[in-house]
């Protein structure tokens, strides 16, 4: 007899409350119907067919938690991802912020295997031949991390990475472009959850493309205001090309160019 629909959703509730509490995902900040399908093809591969089966096998297979939690989370990155933005990234707002901080810091919120934090390494090494600059990547996805650490990405991933820079900054190993070490050695990658984890303040640029657009109203709400906290004053919030803050004003935000917010003082607002 098939499960009534007030029994899945209980099975759903109580399957998200152990995502919550046994790891701090919370199932409930992201647009649910994107969600349950992500859910469903994860359910498919693990041969199984309902919520509560789903919970009795993650209970007695700790190692399965973390693949579900690797498998609902979104990974898709780019190399120089919407190359008009990053061009504006590097002609326009990271000059703008040298003249004010040398030493840039720099955050990549949700970074997946590490594109854009590298993108940015390589601009900044570039833009100012020195590679003193701090950038932390974070994700919440620990296994992604690994591989952003390695530094290895296929001819598909470097797709956008103009020749003079894939030969400059890249060597070829076993038909894989690695990320050069002095590059390498500019990014910090660490495990961090934008949901729950507290946020370091005192930020320069943070960078968080692609990541909010599955996020509810209310999540996206709250992770832009803490975004703002974050920044020093006149630091810059660097945005997906699909996304934008519609209550920018309200948190404290003015735009010097699409996709850019900066962080405006109390005391100039």
């Amino acid at each position: 007899m098939a499960e009534t629909k007030p029994r899945v959703e209980e099975d759903f509730a109580q399957l998200r409350q152990f995502l919550l509490s046994r790891c701090g995902f919370d199932l409930g900040a992201y647009k649910l119907e994107q969600m349950r399908r992500r859910l469903e093809a994860a359910m498919f591969r693990l041969g199984v067919t309902s919520y509560a089966e789903l919970l009795r096998r993650l209970r007695e297979d700790p190692k399965a938690v973390q693949d579900l939690i690797d498998r609902l989370t979104i990974n898709v990155s780019e190399f120089f991802r919407n190359p008009e933005k990053f061009h504006q990234l590097e002609t326009v707002i990271l000059p703008r912020l040298l003249r004010r901080w040398p030493r840039l810091r720099a955050w990549s919120a949700g970074c997946s295997y590490g594109a854009e934090p590298y993108s940015l390494a390589i601009l900044l090494r570039e833009v100012t031949g020195r590679s003193d600059h701090q950038i932390l990547a974070t994700d919440i996805d620990q296994a992604i991390l690994e591989r952003a650490r390695r530094g290895e990405y296929t001819s598909e991933e470097v797709k956008n990475v103009p020749i003079q820079r894939l030969r400059k900054y890249f060597d070829q190993k076993d038909n894989l472009y690695v990320v050069h070490k002095e590059i390498k050695s500019m990014v910090e990658f660490r495990r961090h959850d934008l949901l729950r984890d507290p946020f370091e303040d005192g930020w320069h640029l943070i960078l968080c493309r692609n990541v909010v657009i599955y996020f509810t109203e209310a999540a996206k709400t709250q992770l832009y205001t803490r975004f703002y906290h974050a920044l020093a004053d006149g630091g810059v919030l660097f945005i997906g090309a699909t996304e934008q803050i519609l209550n920018a004003r309200a948190i404290g935000f003015t735009s010097p160019l699409p996709f850019f917010y900066e962080k405006t003082p109390l005391k100039e607002r």
